[in-house]
Parts: C-alpha cells; structure tokens; sequence
C-alpha cells in the first residue's frame, strides 16, 4: 500500500476501527427477535440479515429495510417515539437502548491493527476522518480512547443536522472530504459494509478498501472495492 498517493483516509468506525459490530449485531437481534416473537413469526432474525438488510444503513433505515424484507408494515413514526412504539422509529430507539446498554457495560477496544495503521498514518501526515452512521460514534470513539485521532467525524446524528444522505449515498463521505480540505480522488475509504463501500465507489475516490469482517470478499468486491484485507495492519505503509 502506497499511502503517499492519498493525502487522506475516511474510516468507517463500527467493524474497520473497533469491533462495535458485535455489540450491534447483539442489540439488533434481541430487539428484532423479541419484536418477531411478540407478533408471532416463527422466522427469526438471523445474522444473514443483519448483513443483508442492517449493517452499514442508519438505523432507522436498517428498520425499514429488515421489516420490507419479512412483508411487515409499520407506520414511520418519529425520532421521538418512545421505545415502546410500534413503528419504525420507535423500533430504531429499542436498539439505540439496549446499544447503549451493553456498550457501558462491556466498553470496547480498537483493533489491534487498526491502531497500528493510524499510528502510521498520524506519523506519516496523512488526515483522517471517521465517517459512520451510527448516532453513537463519538461515544463509541470516546470509549475505545482514539477519539484525539480525528479532527472530523461524521456520524449519524450529524447527517441529520446536515441532511446528507446516509450510506450507500457518497454524501457523508464527500462531506467529510470537503471538511478535511481534501479531493475526493486523494481520498480512501475505509468500509467493512457493502452499502459503505458502494458510498465510496459510488462517489468516485481514489481507492476503495473492503475490510472483512463476515461480509465477504466476493460480496465486498461486487459492491466496489478495489481491495478487500481482513485486518488494517495489511495496510502498513
């Protein structure tokens, strides 16, 4: 990897930086599940649909996509719906709950080799953003001690004030690009989701990496990486 013809790298934070996937994946499945269960489907949310339908999407529209896909209709609601409504916001706020939850409880650590590269990166000069649709990236950043890294993040809560469309939309990743005073073609991205990696393909940067964490090469390649690693130490400089 020759970092020298990038002058920046946006990362996604949940699953390229720290392993916030997995606690996720938890919160998705037990509000999903309980949801399923209390509405009497006997077909379960599994983590194949996580991949399908959730990951990398903000929450809301993780949702909506779940629930299209098992023929279910729920009124859109509003971001202030409580946890305990039936629609689709009200869904999204169970998750961000139990989150929440488990992510004060259990904490979460960085990759060991996603530190490596962002110690090389920092040494080198290169810029860095974190570019991710969760509400609750600078907490999860904060949580995790690599929040000083980035001058820039972009995260859920933020493309709603800003209206820029979430991932697979390029938006939030050219905006982050703008904000680090850089061109999108001297720009990498950095995604370990499908719809994060056709954002990155889709709005023309210099390099688009897949970092496999269950999504699958194939799946990573189809959807428009250039490369796909397992871990971003195979990106040291």
């Amino acid at each position: 990897m020759d970092w020298t013809l990038y002058d920046a790298a946006l990362f996604d934070l949940d699953g390229v930086l720290t392993p916030t996937a997995e606690v996720h994946m938890r919160a998705w499945s037990e509000m999903f599940n309980d949801f399923l269960r209390a509405r009497g489907v006997s077909e379960p949310y599994t983590d194949e649909d996580y991949f399908a339908h959730v990951d990398g999407r903000p929450r809301y529209e993780g949702v909506r996509t779940f629930l299209e896909s098992r023929g279910i209709e729920l009124p859109e609601g509003d971001p202030s719906d409580g946890t305990d409504a039936e629609t689709v916001s009200g869904l999204g706020n169970r998750k961000n709950e139990a989150f929440n939850v488990v992510l004060a409880r259990d904490g979460v650590t960085a990759y060991e080799g996603s530190i490596r590269l962002l110690d090389a990166l920092e040494k080198a000069g290169t810029r860095m953003a974190v570019v991710s649709s969760s509400k609750n990236a600078a907490a999860v950043l904060e949580a995790a001690g690599i929040a000083d890294r980035f001058p820039v993040v972009v995260s859920g809560a933020e493309a709603n004030e800003l209206g820029l469309a979430g991932k697979p939309s390029p938006e939030t990743f050219l905006h982050a690009a703008f904000a680090l005073g850089v061109t999108r073609e001297r720009a990498v991205v950095l995604e370990d989701a499908t719809s994060g990696v056709r954002a990155g393909r889709d709005g023309e940067f210099g390099l688009v990496v897949g970092v496999d964490r269950g999504a699958g090469a194939a799946a990573l390649t189809e959807a428009g990486a250039d490369l796909v690693v397992q871990d971003l130490a195979e990106l040291l400089p």
